[in-house]
């Protein structure tokens, strides 16, 4: 017999649309039984307990990642993390930092989506199209595969400590995507586009403090990708100063 166990879950309520009340933790009690997930807790709590309650989900796969939030404090997607995994009765589930709440654990997303455009995110092409699909060895393939992994969850976005003080960041996932298209062999786009980003709201802004890292749920490692831009960069302004001095 399989047997189930009571949780407490704790949840931040917020409705942008009664700013007269102020944000506070609502509490559920819940049996759960082994090998569910925190987005199927949710789901029941909306359709058997409290239909008010506001949340992101789509997939349930760890692939849209719709449905990223803060579980005792760490940012994580709920449909992939089991209630077991806490090991306590007790789970705090909060919304996204950095971002506008909309609805108890819904945020408004569009600073992310803001930053991300900006990078223009698609491939840039400045000779002919081919009349056959651009051929892309495995090798070169490799070289943006962790990136390509990117499911614009904005987990790494929420854990940024950056953003928090500098809005105008564009914040890891960007940075991490413009890499992908910088590394990807079919892309032409000029060095000189690495300007736009040459500077504090860019990838000179990253504290490096890995935090995104810890966050993302596809171990795409977006530290990374700033520290190469930067080296990208910093390659480009050498060249240009002994190519004057010549």
């Amino acid at each position: 017999m399989i047997r189930a166990s009571a949780y407490t879950f704790k949840i931040l309520r917020f409705d942008r649309k009664k700013p007269q009340e102020k944000a506070r933790f609502q509490t559920y009690r819940v049996k759960v039984i082994p090998g569910l997930t925190v987005l199927a807790v949710l789901n029941r709590i909306r359709d058997e307990i409290d239909g008010t309650l506001s949340f992101r989900s789509s997939c349930r796969s760890a692939v849209c990642g719709s449905c990223a939030m803060v579980m005792n404090g760490k940012i994580d997607l709920a449909c992939r993390t089991q209630v077991a995994s806490f090991g306590k009765e007790s789970i705090i589930l909060e919304p996204l930092p950095n971002m506008e709440i909309i609805k108890d654990l819904v945020v408004d997303m569009t600073p992310f989506w803001t930053m991300y455009e900006k990078v223009k995110p698609w491939l840039i092409r400045s000779t002919p199209d081919p009349e056959k699909e651009i051929p892309q060895s495995e090798k070169d393939r490799s070289r943006i595969d962790q990136f390509v992994n990117c499911i614009l969850c904005a987990c790494c976005y929420g854990a940024c400590p950056v953003i928090s003080r500098d809005p105008g960041y564009l914040g890891p996932a960007a940075l991490a995507k413009l890499e992908r298209f910088v590394l990807d062999s079919r892309d032409e786009r000029p060095h000189a586009w690495l300007n736009d980003v040459n500077d504090e709201h860019g990838v000179w802004g990253c504290d490096t403090v890995l935090r995104c890292i810890e966050a993302c749920p596809k171990d795409v490692r977006p530290t990374d990708a700033i520290i190469d831009l930067r080296k990208r960069i910093f390659v480009d302004k050498v060249k240009k100063l002994f190519g004057k001095q010549r």
